[in-house]
């Protein structure tokens, strides 16, 4: 075999119609500055959401990746174990999607992507946004939990004393970034309690 060069961090992020586009739009933003190639998935609902919870168009949002692709497209590569990459960000993730991955219900690309995942054992972060949770909820995240995702509910920290709505998103993507191994010094962290 000849030698191949070194593969950049390759994340693939998945969006879904949940609230919470403000988390996709924020973790493609600090990729794209860190240098981590992205590949996109945004599904019907995604599309749908996004005009009611910002001003950026479609077509701004995926500008923000690497490489887009169409929840449809069951060839994309990433479809396949073969294709190599550092893991998925599913954020926001529905109950719905939460629901596909848990039963291996692959039938977009969103849900065929996290199972991937699941079966290559790479990281799979799903950034659950729902409340309150029921029963189904909680154990769909628990079964995912013990298959090796990361169940990542985006809820504030309040000991940062955020200032502003960007600094509770910023806070939240900055942990969903160190979950993903992918390091930021974009945020801030927890020092102990503070001698004032």
């Amino acid at each position: 075999m000849s030698r191949i060069p070194p593969q950049p961090q390759r994340i693939i992020v998945g969006m879904t119609g949940a609230t919470g586009a403000i988390y996709a739009i924020r973790l493609l933003t600090v990729l794209r500055d860190l240098g981590v190639e992205t590949h996109l998935i945004m599904s019907k609902w995604a599309l749908a959401t996004l005009k009611y919870e910002t001003r950026l168009t479609e077509a701004e949002i995926r500008s923000l990746a690497h490489a887009n692709y169409a929840a449809r497209d069951l060839s994309a590569p990433f479809a396949s174990g073969s294709f190599p990459h550092d893991g998925m960000a599913v954020v926001p993730c529905s109950m719905k999607t939460l629901a596909a991955v848990r039963s291996g219900y692959t039938n977009d690309l969103l849900s065929r992507a996290a199972d991937v995942c699941l079966k290559e054992n790479r990281r799979l972060l799903l950034a659950v946004r729902e409340t309150p949770l029921s029963d189904v909820h909680l154990d769909n995240m628990l079964f995912l939990r013990r298959a090796g995702a990361v169940i990542f509910p985006p809820v504030p920290a309040f000991y940062t004393r955020p200032g502003s709505l960007d600094d509770i998103v910023d806070q939240s993507v900055g942990r969903m970034l160190d979950a993903l191994n992918i390091y930021t010094a974009g945020f801030e962290r927890w020092h102990g309690f503070r001698k004032n």
